[in-house]
């Protein structure tokens, strides 16, 4: 399965434990890049990341010692469904100004991402 067709929602997993959700993933030059929820909030500096390697795998999918899988239920991982949650209550909300994929694509691609 490739990963940036995936429709599901992600985790990453880093090498020292620590997880994230990734809301929007692309091809970079050097690896992967990818935006977590409240990315426009948080700011580029603190929730857009570039993971340097090579992917591989099929799910999950393995990059530089960090792990990608679908996120879990609430019974497998409660902290990542209730990330997940709070993001998606955070999109439904009427009066949330969150980018568009295509501005969010135009930030990805001046950040290095091939689109």
């Amino acid at each position: 399965m490739n990963l940036f067709t995936v429709t599901a929602p992600l985790t990453i997993r880093y090498p020292n434990g620590d997880k994230k959700i990734m809301i929007a993933i692309f091809k970079h030059q050097d690896g992967l890049l990818f935006f977590e929820p409240f990315w426009h909030i948080l700011g580029l500096d603190n929730a857009v990341h570039l993971i340097k390697g090579e992917l591989s795998g099929e799910g999950p999918w393995k990059i530089a010692g960090h792990i990608i899988t679908v996120t879990a239920c609430q019974g497998t991982d409660p902290e990542m469904a209730s990330q997940l949650s709070e993001w998606q209550a955070f999109l439904s909300m009427p009066e949330s100004e969150y980018p568009s994929n295509d501005e969010i694509s135009y930030l990805a691609q001046k950040l290095g991402a091939s689109i």
